[in-house]
């Protein structure tokens, strides 16, 4: 246990130097979910008006939501560096290492984690900077946070199995694209649950984004279900056993083809 967790300890540190070599890549990952914050919260500013948000002012309703709407699509794309790795050739030769296997897939895992948990950071300061309000405090914002990084953990494993599997770059655009718009539009990222048609409110009971919403929303507003909070947090702990799991059953698949 102490190896694989040394071991993908250092797979982390491997993405984190490739990702700041590509300095445009994390002035981008920076600047876009700064332009989401700002453009939506300004385009809906008035929504709130029709009740069900929990508070009048959609910036505190908003901030929550894009910190999970990162997450959730920094964690669908981050199987776009597995792609490049097979590419390169670079997984062939780790496979002729002693590394352990599962440490390939954690360290993607934990990678999107970290990513989604610091630009949660930014996004919830710039927030407070433009007048948001977290209604639970410092605990309320590392709820933000967890929920986050669960979400991102947990669609970046579904991303590198799907990646593993179809190992073309434009067929995982087309699948990361197939699978993360329509899971962001039924959820309650950008509008409220009682506002939304019936059919979409029973399908964002089972999806995963919604979980992550709701988890990082329910701190942020008035009147906190700290319970509530607790149980999504375990259901997006199981998503993320469940698609790790997947994760690593594509990696040995793929190590079969060999």
């Amino acid at each position: 246990m102490i190896d694989l967790a040394a071991q993908s300890w250092f797979m982390l540190q491997r993405q984190a130097r490739n990702l700041l070599r590509e300095r445009i890549w994390v002035a981008l990952l920076l600047i876009q979910p700064l332009v989401w914050l700002v453009l939506y919260s300004q385009l809906f500013t008035r929504v709130t008006d029709l009740g069900g948000f929990g508070t009048t002012d959609y910036l505190d309703f908003f901030l929550p939501g894009v910190v999970c709407m990162n997450a959730f699509f920094a964690g669908s794309w981050s199987g776009m560096s597995t792609i490049t790795d097979l590419d390169r050739g670079v997984i062939e030769r780790f496979l002729a290492t002693p590394v352990r296997r599962s440490s390939l897939v954690f360290s993607q895992l934990a990678r999107a984690a970290v990513q989604a948990g610091l630009q949660g950071v930014i996004l919830i300061v710039i927030g407070l900077a433009l007048g948001a309000r977290i209604s639970g405090g410092v605990v309320g914002a590392a709820a933000i946070l967890l929920a986050a990084m669960l979400l991102a953990a947990g669609f970046s494993g579904i991303s590198h199995a799907l990646a593993l599997i179809f190992r073309r770059e434009a067929t995982m655009i087309a699948a990361a694209n197939f699978i993360a718009l329509p899971l962001m539009f039924l959820s309650t990222i950008l509008i409220a649950r009682p506002l939304i048609p019936g059919w979409m409110q029973a399908v964002s009971r089972v999806n995963p984004v919604d979980w992550g919403v709701r988890a990082a929303r329910e701190p942020a507003l008035p009147g906190t279900d700290w319970l509530q909070v607790l149980a999504y947090l375990g259901l997006l702990a199981t998503f993320v056993v469940a698609t790790g799991t997947f994760a690593t059953w594509a990696f040995r698949a793929y190590q079969r083809t060999l």
